[in-house]
């Protein structure tokens, strides 16, 4: 029983980081309808950025990990701005592989800056368990889940309480219509890009004290997360968390409990049986055929 737990807090753990790998999907796909597959290279560079404030220049941990945000940031809006912009309106492969590329992009200016070493980012939670009885839970493991929860609820308060977090929501179920009503779409996607950085990130720091970052760890991860965001319907945000949730916990468990091999195959046969039994994911629309 203890090692169930022990694999579950740990599974929940990688899943929250899958979860917000499939968040930036999520949001930028509601926004623009663009899957961006350069994603899981945002939280890899985001992760390198806390690396060189925190461990490199020596920061303060909560001062270089509000630094990578804000750095994260801009730099989505950079690449929204130079990369998707221009392309608008072309067809969705055109768009893809414009996206596939900066990934490419990217890993080759990390891997030119910072080597292809590993790398590992000390944290206040990197030290430390949590007893419970005969049960013990690493701290870096629980700070992971419980800075997911928190970002999930300051990501729902600015949805659904700040009159930005509305235009965004406005943009993105009808684009044409929210520019007829005034808002400044184009100002939105640049933000929405640049919410999507922020949050790979956050992803890439929290995944630092579970394991090391590399010029490959965004493919790696990308190629988890973007199941994720389709187990849980690719146009729900809550989805997009509970599916990376998900897809963490089924790999962990796979890991400990079945033969070599089947956790990275597991997550995957689940993803095609949900989707054989619900087209649409765990939490999104069925789509009306058209007659």
């Amino acid at each position: 029983m203890l090692d169930f737990v022990q694999q579950l807090v740990s599974g929940v753990a990688l899943g929250c980081v899958y979860g917000l790998i499939a968040l930036g999907f999520v949001l930028v796909y509601k926004a623009t309808e663009v899957v961006n597959f350069a994603q899981g290279d945002l939280m890899m560079l985001g992760g390198f950025f806390a690396f060189t404030f925190i461990g490199l220049l020596g920061l303060n941990y909560w001062i270089g990990f509000a630094a990578a945000v804000a750095a994260m940031a801009l730099f989505g809006m950079l690449a929204e701005r130079l990369v998707v912009r221009p392309i608008l309106g072309y067809p969705q492969f055109s768009i893809i592989m414009a996206t596939i590329g900066l990934g490419y992009f990217l890993r080759s200016v990390v891997g030119m800056i910072w080597g292809t070493d590993d790398f590992k980012i000390e944290t206040p939670f990197s030290q430390g368990v949590l007893r419970i009885g005969s049960l013990v839970l690493a701290y870096d493991k629980l700070s992971v889940i419980a800075a997911t929860i928190i970002l999930c609820a300051l990501l729902y308060l600015f949805f659904n309480r700040t009159t930005l977090g509305t235009a965004m929501r406005a943009s993105s179920e009808n684009m044409l219509a929210a520019y007829y009503m005034g808002i400044p779409v184009k100002r939105v996607v640049s933000i929405v890009w640049a919410i999507s950085a922020a949050v790979a990130t956050c992803a890439g720091v929290l995944l630092a004290p579970i394991t090391f970052i590399h010029s490959n760890v965004g493919l790696v991860l990308g190629l988890k997360a973007f199941p994720a965001a389709v187990l849980g319907g690719f146009g729900s945000i809550p989805g997009a968390v509970v599916g990376g949730v998900l897809i963490g916990v089924i790999e962990s468990m796979a890991g400990f409990y079945l033969a070599e091999g089947w956790k990275d195959v597991a997550p995957y046969v689940v993803l095609l049986t949900v989707l054989l039994l619900k087209p649409e994911g765990l939490f999104g629309l069925r789509m009306r055929k058209k007659v």
